[in-house]
């Protein structure tokens, strides 16, 4: 799996894959400050990450943390190796490996999935980026001895797994992913971007995925001497964080990984800036909706203090609504939709890369040069106290959430081994986080001006350690097993009413400081009034300023307390979410009342966020995999149902621009009502505690004396026969197809049922559909097949991207699972036992976090469900018998009568897929509008 970058929206930029995601460690006591005008940052609470480190004999790197909070057990290996330590010729081959790894070893040659899969494993990837491989996993406790044997065995017993056929496989799968990634918009850019920015020859000169033409040449012979190279112990640091305590980590680190060679001495180069002082200008086209401008200067490395400063100083410019850029392009001249400023750290050199889309009509040059101009004036007196002040509580906040998890992207496992990695200490998210705190604006400024207002070679040689291996290591002739229950406790709901009427429920969990709640109304995309987008336009509107702040003011405090507030839709639903610091819980009620009953939908935020929303509808009309979301509603549900409207929420050109402020208040006033709603809180609180804050907050909320409008959702008949249809992208080098139907809603009692049935033909990574496409064939990066929850009827959907000459037979192979699949190949006994142990084993990980527990909370209310749906998951699970499920796959689904959507270059693929005989073929417009053939 390889990242493209994303943009940086926290404290510390931890590079997963080559995306960047924010994280940070803990809150050192320099944080605290004693000034009044900080008075705020001195309330929020200490989070640490205390952890031991050692090293094997052999080299290996083992630092471990101890969190009792969830019996599971984070495991995060990372190697010192990623496309920084390619040469040409070789250019993919870490990401190449990072995927070959997953394909057995010595001792285990299957899938690495399966076994993970069936003890119940959560956040299972693996990721490449230009300086580190990484391999990771939550499992739950007695599953940790499995995941040890696995990571070792790959590690230490891989070489002889390499066979050609494996080989040639990956090497396909890889192929679809880098056409999958550069067949998306702007997804050709990061290529040019790496290839024009560093000279020559310079390790980050060529993305991590590399390239056709190298991936071809890699051979077994090349492919063996790179693992030999550096996957060994001392090229590695392995962190183990959750249930676990250093005696224990120490006795399985050296059983699993203590026999395993060291590996060789490698020569690693330590930085290379490559700063430019003449400008570059250079231009390409793409398949995109909008004009992209971006800047980008190479600037100092991660863990300097340049660029920890230079981290600050992005969100200054361009880090949220309140920021420089963006009040002014996208809030007050509304000449770009988005803008962002971010700093892409590596180990070489970082990179500091501002980015604006442009509205139709306005010229790239004029936004460059208000960037220029912004960035001028900022270079000359650097941000202010009051920007600094409200970005560092931001970020402490950020900083707060981003500990919660043990595993997982930017879970403290991966902070851990980030600072090791990168800077040879696990606590390195200290010292960044000081800088962060003691920076002031003149350090800011003065740093920005070194680096964005217009190269030394170091090598150093050290003695290579006498490492040392033992002779003997783990059993290698069986897998450890992973049988050992675990026990999950979840906290009992509580429920009351509040004097308006609102039902509160209330899942409480002490353990991480924050307070997560929901405040769900009957409306959604189904209540839309008869107006598609209405629900979208109004939720976004919201947040956009109430009565007595303006969107930015509101934005302001919310950043300045520390709390998240966010809107939404879904087909049933409408939303409101908030996200509070505990010790800001009361200011934080406060800014949701003021948002719920004074929302301001003032003309000119209205004008700004329809532009945006029209924009946006633009985009999903030219990416193949969002406009079958705007197609498909219509396909399924027909003229005037109630689930038929773009699932996005945008609606459609005509209905978001006839849309008046009036429309905006009728949905407000129809469907946001107390004795419509029902608010979900889960984290730091108590219902005694809680109920009297609510009551504060929203005792003037009263429901209006109009009854409440019912909704007819109606049941669909299935069609007589299947339809193919198809939708021209010319120019595609893969085609988007979509296999879909209409199944059951999900409070019907055979919902579980189906859902079991699912994962055994599409719903996970070993699941038939992904095997057949993406394994044994290699056509698609991935195969998957999953639903949309709903009250009504749901939409069942069978997806795969392949590559564009392979269309018509796998559309083929997808409608022959399926006929099998309800024919004479039914779920297996194994099948069914590796998806149910699956969906027991891995609730522990599940439910880590409060966002997790407030979604399956919400769950209950939005569908009326019982408390044993969630209470009574595994019993349930584990009840559903063999014969049921068969029952139910025989009877949900109708593969002869799939409803077929398929997307690409129509003068490559339409011969061969009318020659299929699936269906009548029928092809439709990015409207959805029939064509004349």
């Amino acid at each position: 799996m390889m990242h493209k970058p994303k943009l940086k929206q926290t404290l510390l930029i931890l590079a997963l894959g080559s995306t960047l995601l924010a994280g940070c460690n803990s809150l050192s006591s320099s944080l605290l400050s004693t000034d009044a005008s900080t008075a705020a940052i001195q309330q929020l609470p200490k989070t640490a990450i205390a952890y031991e480190k050692f090293t094997l004999d052999n080299g290996l790197t083992v630092i471990v943390h101890e969190d009792r909070k969830a019996p599971v057990v984070a495991v995060n290996l990372w190697y010192k190796v990623g496309s920084k330590d390619e040469s040409v010729g070789k250019r993919g081959f870490a990401h190449l490996f990072e995927h070959l790894m997953f394909q057995g070893s010595e001792n285990y040659d299957d899938e690495f999935f399966r076994p993970f899969e069936e003890a119940g494993a959560t956040g299972q990837n693996g990721t490449t980026n230009t300086d580190r491989t990484n391999y990771f996993e939550t499992v739950p406790t007695p599953a940790l001895d499995m995941a040890l044997w696995m990571e070792s065995d790959r590690m230490g017993h891989f070489l002889g797994a390499i066979t050609q056929e494996k080989l040639d496989q990956q090497r396909g799968v890889v192929k679809n992913e880098k056409r999958q990634g550069e067949n998306q918009p702007y997804g050709k850019v990061w290529n040019r971007l790496a290839e024009q920015t560093f000279p020559e020859g310079h390790p980050y000169s060529w993305p991590t995925i590399g390239y056709m033409e190298d991936l071809d040449d890699a051979d077994l012979e090349l492919v063996k001497n790179w693992f030999k190279t550096y996957y060994g112990p001392s090229n590695a640091v392995l962190v183990m964080a959750g249930d676990i305590d250093v005696a224990t980590a120490r006795e399985k680190a050296n059983l699993y990984f203590g026999d395993i060679p060291a590996g060789p001495p490698l020569a690693k180069m330590d930085s290379w800036i490559a700063k430019r002082t003449e400008e570059k200008r250079d231009s390409m086209q793409d398949r995109v909706p909008q004009a992209r401008v971006m800047k980008v200067w190479n600037t100092a490395p991660a863990g300097s203090t340049d660029s920890e400063y230079l981290s600050l100083a992005s969100d200054v410019l361009a880090g949220g609504k309140n920021s420089r850029l963006y009040k002014r392009l996208v809030h007050d001249e509304q000449l770009a939709t988005s803008v962002n400023a971010f700093v892409y750290d590596r180990m070489l050199a970082g990179q500091f890369m501002i980015v604006a889309d442009a509205k139709d009509g306005v010229s790239l040059s004029h936004i460059e040069a208000i960037i220029d101009e912004e960035l001028e004036k900022f270079l000359k007196k650097g941000p202010t106290e009051k920007e600094l002040q409200r970005i560092k509580f931001s970020q402490a906040a950020a900083f707060v959430r981003g500990t919660e998890r043990v595993g997982g992207f930017g879970g403290k496992s991966d902070i851990l081994a980030h600072g090791e990695v990168y800077f040879g200490d696990p606590g390195h998210y200290l010292k960044s986080f000081d800088a962060m705190q003691n920076a002031t604006p003149a350090m800011i400024r003065k740093a920005a001006d070194k680096w964005l207002s217009s190269g030394a070679y170091v090598l150093d040689i050290t003695p290579f350690p006498n490492y040392e291996h033992a002779a003997e290591g783990a059993d290698r002739n069986k897998l450890p097993s992973t049988d050992g229950k675990v026990s999950l406790s979840l906290p009992a709901l509580e429920r009351a009413t509040l004097s308006n009427g609102l039902k509160v429920v209330l899942a409480p969990r002490h353990q991480t400081p924050v307070v997560s709640m929901e405040l769900q109304f009957d409306g959604g995309l189904s209540g839309r009034l008869g107006k598609p987008g209405l629900p979208g336009l109004t939720m976004a509107m919201m947040d956009e300023g109430t009565a007595s702040k303006t969107s930015l003011e509101l934005a302001e405090e919310l950043e300045t307390i520390g709390t998240s507030l966010s809107t939404g839709n879904d087909f049933d639903t409408s939303s409101i979410y908030l996200d509070s610091l505990k010790v800001t819980l009361d200011q934080s009620l406060a800014v949701m009342a003021d948002v719920l009953t004074q929302p301001a939908f003032r003309e000119t935020d209205l004008e700004r966020l329809r532009s945006n929303m029209l924009d946006g509808i633009r985009q999903e009309k030219a990416s193949p995999r969002s406009i079958a979301g705007r197609i498909l509603p219509e396909l399924l549900y027909g003229p005037g149902h109630a689930y038929n409207t773009p699932w996005s929420g945008s609606g459609n050109l005509s209905t978001v621009t006839s849309l008046s402020r009036d429309d905006l208040v009728e949905y407000w006033k129809t469907w946001m009502r107390p004795d419509n709603g029902t608010l979900i809180v889960t984290g730091d609180t108590s219902m005694e505690e809680l109920l009297p804050k609510l009551e504060q907050a929203l005792s003037h909320w009263q429901a209006p004396s109009t009854p409440l409008p019912g909704k007819t959702i109606s049941s669909m008949p299935e069609p007589g026969k299947a339809t193919v249809y198809l939708i021209d992208y010319p120019g595609t080098s893969q085609s988007t197809i979509i296999a879909s139907q209409l199944v059951m809603p999900i409070d019907d009692d055979n919902s579980l049922a189906f859902s079991l049935m699912n994962d055994v033909i599409g719903g996970q990574f070993t699941s038939r559909l992904n095997m057949n496409l993406r394994e044994d064939k290699h056509w698609a990066y991935g195969s998957y097949s999953y639903t949309r929850n709903a009250r009504g009827q749901r939409p069942y959907m069978a997806t795969a991207s392949v590559q564009i000459d392979k269309t018509d037979e796998a559309m083929a192979e997808m409608l022959k699972e399926f006929q099998a699949y309800v024919g004479k190949k039914p779920a297996t006994n194994e099948e069914l036992t590796l998806v149910k142990t699956n969906r027991i084993n891995k609730l522990p990980g599940t439910y880590e976090t409060n966002g997790a527990l407030l979604g399956s909370v919400s769950t209950l209310v939005e569908y009326d469900l019982p408390d044993s749906h969630m209470y009574d998951y595994a019993n349930r699970v584990e009840s559903t018998g063999k014969e049921v499920i068969r029952k139910t796959a025989k009877t949900a689904l109708h593969p002869d009568r799939f409803t077929w959507l398929v997307i690409g270059d129509l003068s490559k693929i339409k011969a061969d897929i009318d020659k299929l005989n699936i269906g009548q073929v029928v092809v439709l417009d990015r409207d959805g509008n029939p064509v004349a053939q």
